[in-house]
């Protein structure tokens, strides 16, 4: 039962990522999410008691599957300088991931106190992974030089997200190019 159950709340989180990487944060509907599910409407309320429950489970189990693909990049990366394009160039190739578009539209929508409070948590620990590389660059400042340059990465990110004229490849480079620019200024 206990399994069954798992498997239905991941088939219920799986179809929300859907929803909302295809319809933004209004196409998240029960009786949408209980149609890609074949689970009864009230079946859904069993698992989530609302919107921001299903938004706050995303965010637990999402967040930290994002964060480790770039933990495990930079981690590989040779030197400080090298960290910070990983962290730059696999968040902006994430982009075009299911689960990153579902949290940009998540990140977009009108949460509760919980939901925003676990993805500024989830942001923070993102700026917390590269504040390193820029100490050992020599930064005065490094926790401030991190966030502007999540600041340049965010920036990229609604851009690839828009659909820019530039093609995402262009605006990754773009990107890593400022920020290795910006990290030795």
């Amino acid at each position: 039962m206990a399994e069954h159950r798992s498997m239905q709340r991941a088939a219920l989180l799986d179809a929300a990522r859907t929803l909302l990487s295809e319809g933004g944060t209004e196409a998240l509907t029960f009786p949408a999410l209980a149609e890609r599910t074949g689970l009864a409407r009230s079946s859904v309320y069993e698992y989530f008691r609302s919107r921001a429950a299903v938004v706050e489970e995303l965010c637990e189990v999402d967040f930290p599957v994002w964060a480790a693909e770039v933990a495990s990049v930079m981690a590989a990366a040779g030197g400080p300088e090298a960290k910070v394009e990983a962290y730059v160039r696999t968040q902006l190739e994430l982009v075009g991931d299911r689960r990153h578009r579902a949290v940009v539209a998540i990140s977009a929508s009108e949460l509760d106190a919980g939901a925003r409070e676990k993805i500024r948590a989830a942001h923070g620990g993102l700026i917390a992974m590269i504040v390193e590389a820029l100490a050992d660059l020599g930064h005065s400042r490094p926790r401030l030089a991190a966030m502007l340059l999540q600041g340049v990465v965010d920036a990229a990110v609604r851009r690839i997200e828009l659909g820019a004229a530039e093609p995402p490849a262009d605006i990754i480079d773009a990107a890593v190019s400022m920020a290795l620019r910006g990290i030795r200024g």
